[in-house]
């Protein structure tokens, strides 16, 4: 690639500010608090500029404080009142204008409109927990992980299910099939518990658990207590009653899963394992997050009890479903006895009805202040299906706004992290949720760009496969929703529980395993496009998060082939160690985890970015191509002056990885020549001067 270094394009690429304490102190500021906003661009450029800001807009002029090897500094200040406040700059340059917002700088020869979206922003009072600024996290579906414990493994025949009986899955390695909600492998929170100093080794600082509260299916997003952990996930001391036999239907019959999940022994016992295992975590210094469905619940449900699992249940009150005039029945829509509304049309998730019951709103509250404090004082909820809980985006709202101020003042160093697709920018507002699972400025695009598959390996797509300015615009504008804070805290995975492995999707294979079948989520992958992508996760702005197996080499076609077992005992060491290098170099280089980002180059097959604050910069380089590339990076945008030398810290190779850091050439004009293999990735890091 050769880089064309005219005098428009270097001025453009030298301007940069962000939210972070580098350009804005405070980063996060407080009503009443005064901003100093800065701004940086080429040196002795002789442009004037302005600091645009509130709507309608209103323009004070920027000061320059300070000139260093390659850049003018420039100084504003402003007063943060109580409502959120957008700002952007303008800057007057031999006679063009250049309006500079999140997505960057745009040259115009007149006075450009404004673009609130696009705006930086000042949300006053709004803070996410520190800790999980860029922290490390590790997905587990519990049932998945690790069997601990062969005494609270559900039995077959313990109970009926939408169709058929459940059943224990004795062979830990065979594959998800048809029914895989009724099929149980058996892993439990002791299990997770054993497996702790792994997960530290992998430099893991938080687990995010897939539901873990009592439930009928394996993966439990159909709740059926939300006081309790489940006993098939934690402990089972009494164990007395009998599986239902042949022809047996009505979970009437269901004794021995009846008394497993109601005995007020069992619940307590598998409550007390749940806190010993969170405090075990918050002893090493590890956060907890739990997943809440407070969308729906499930027919099971205690609330509703469609099954009569509570009949004999010691002092629980009817459930709704047999009862008009259960104290639960306004939980729900019901339109006749027996029918309700459900969600997406689902018999056995029923929708809850807040709107109509504002006793369930406060259930819902102190089950999670419940969670949020001790014993457990869990760090976190995920918040499955956020945007639907309710029947209207006004509900919705008041309802996230009243939650937020519950749990914050069990737990203030809470995060709030929901499932959204699309922009969450209405929730981000600093008064409902503090993030997302990033779906839009991560998952989505980097799928795209390294591999041309849709999420679920459903589509393809050659136009968007190996084009790096489109994954750089399409990151960059999603990006540009996000309050920094929340960025710095969004969930970015390469794979979860809803889509494909991401070592699938290199196989570029459209398909499901009701389709292809098993075998072929794991034929023609390439692992040298699944290391680029960990590079990209570890080096990218967010909370890198690993879907339990990921690191050593699972795969899997979408929901429910994603939810494979961890591969104990044939696990890929190499894609492990892979791992582990990387959250290593992360520690010991912060710019990785906390630095201010800036894209550098895009072509075919390649792209590369940068990390810095005022101590250093990283440089990441990702050529998925097929070939070796030559690649050109303009380093004077970051502050790297001519004759400096960077050091290679970290790449790919065909086989695996090289951590033995090495010294580039010199920048030369203010570029960085350097040329890469095909389908790898390197870090390169440099110490600033000042």
């Amino acid at each position: 690639m050769k880089h064309t270094n005219t005098k428009e394009e270097a001025l453009l690429s030298s301007i940069f500010s962000d939210e972070s304490p580098l350009f804005r102190t405070p980063a996060e500021p407080e009503t009443g608090d005064r901003v100093v906003i800065r701004l940086r661009m080429a040196r002795d450029s002789g442009a004037w500029v302005s600091l645009l800001y509130g709507f309608p807009t209103a323009s004070i002029p920027m000061h320059w404080v300070e000139s260093d090897t390659c850049f003018d500094w420039f100084e504003a200040e402003l007063d943060v009142g109580t409502e959120k406040l957008l700002y952007s700059f303008l800057i007057e340059w031999e006679g063009h204008y250049i309006y500079y917002r999140k997505t960057g700088a745009t040259l115009s020869d007149s006075v450009p409109m404004s673009d609130p979206g696009r705006c930086f922003r000042i949300i006053p009072g709004f803070h996410v927990p520190e800790w999980s600024k860029g922290a490390v996290q590790y997905q587990i579906l519990v049932d998945r992980f690790r069997n601990g414990s062969h005494a609270n493994d559900v039995v077959d025949n313990e109970y009926h299910y939408t169709g058929g009986y459940v059943e224990h899955i004795a062979d830990w390695d065979a594959p998800p099939s048809d029914g895989d909600f009724r099929r149980f492998y058996g892993g439990d929170l002791q299990g997770v518990l054993e497996e702790l100093d792994y997960l530290q080794s992998l430099g893991v600082e938080a687990i995010y658990f897939n539901p873990i509260f009592v439930s009928p299916s394996s993966h439990k997003y159909d709740t059926q207590d939300y006081d309790h952990v489940d006993p098939h996930l934690a402990q089972i001391p009494k164990d007395l009653g009998r599986e239902m036999r042949g022809g047996e239907t009505n979970n009437i019959y269901a004794f021995r899963y009846a008394q497993r999940v109601t005995d007020p022994r069992n619940l307590a016992e598998s409550d007390a394992l749940f806190a010993k295992l969170c405090q075990e975590m918050h002893r090493r210094g590890m956060k907890v997050i739990l997943d809440g469905v407070f969308n729906h619940c499930g027919s099971f449900h205690k609330w509703m009890d469609r099954e009569g699992i509570y009949l004999r249940a010691p002092g629980q009150r009817p459930g709704a479903y047999d009862d008009p005039r259960s104290p639960y029945r306004g939980f729900f829509n019901f339109y006749g006895l027996h029918d309700y509304e459900s969600w997406w049309g689902v018999e056995t998730l029923p929708k809850l009805n807040y709107e109509g019951s504002r006793e369930l709103c406060e259930e819902i509250y102190a089950i999670a202040q419940k969670w949020a404090s001790p014993p457990y004082s869990i760090d976190g909820w995920r918040l499955d299906v956020g945007a639907d809980l309710g029947h209207s985006r006004e509900f919705n709202h008041m309802f996230w706004k009243e939650f937020r101020r519950r749990v914050k003042a069990a737990n203030p160093e809470l995060l709030i992290l929901a499932e959204h697709y699309g922009d969450a920018s209405e929730w981000l507002r600093g008064d409902e949720w503090d993030t997302v699972m990033n779906y839009d400025a991560f998952m989505e695009p980097l799928t795209w760009f390294l591999t041309g598959m849709e999420k679920h390996s459903d589509g393809r797509s050659d136009e968007l496969w190996q084009d790096g300015e489109t994954f750089f615009r399409a990151m960059e504008e999603n990006m540009a929703r996000f309050p920094y804070q929340s960025l710095q805290c969004a969930m970015n995975e390469l794979s979860n529980h809803d889509h494909s492995r991401f070592l699938t999707r290199t196989n570029r294979q459209v398909g499901r395993v009701g389709t292809v079948g098993s075998a072929a989520a794991g034929e023609g992958v390439d692992i040298r496009i699944m290391r680029e992508a960990v590079v990209v996760q570890m080096t990218w702005p967010g909370a890198p998060t690993i879907y339990y197996g990921d690191e050593a080499g699972q795969v899997g076609w979408t929901d429910p082939d994603n939810r494979r077992t961890y591969p104990w005992g044939h696990e890929n060491a190499g894609l492990i160690g892979f791992h582990q290098a990387l959250t290593t170099l992360r520690r010991r280089f912060p710019v990785l985890r906390s630095g201010s980002y800036k894209s550098l180059a895009a072509g075919r097959g390649y792209i590369a970015y940068a990390r810095f604050d005022e101590r250093s910069c990283a440089v990441i380089i990702v050529n998925n191509a097929e070939h070796n590339q030559e690649i050109d990076l303009p380093l004077r945008s970051v502050g790297i002056a001519d004759g400096q030398r960077l050091l290679k810290s970290f790449s790919t190779t065909e086989s695996g990885f090289r951590a033995m850091p090495t010294e580039t050439g010199p920048v030369k004009e203010g570029i960085l020549h350097c040329r890469m293999e095909a389908r790898s990735a390197a870090i390169f890091n440099y110490k600033m001067p000042r």
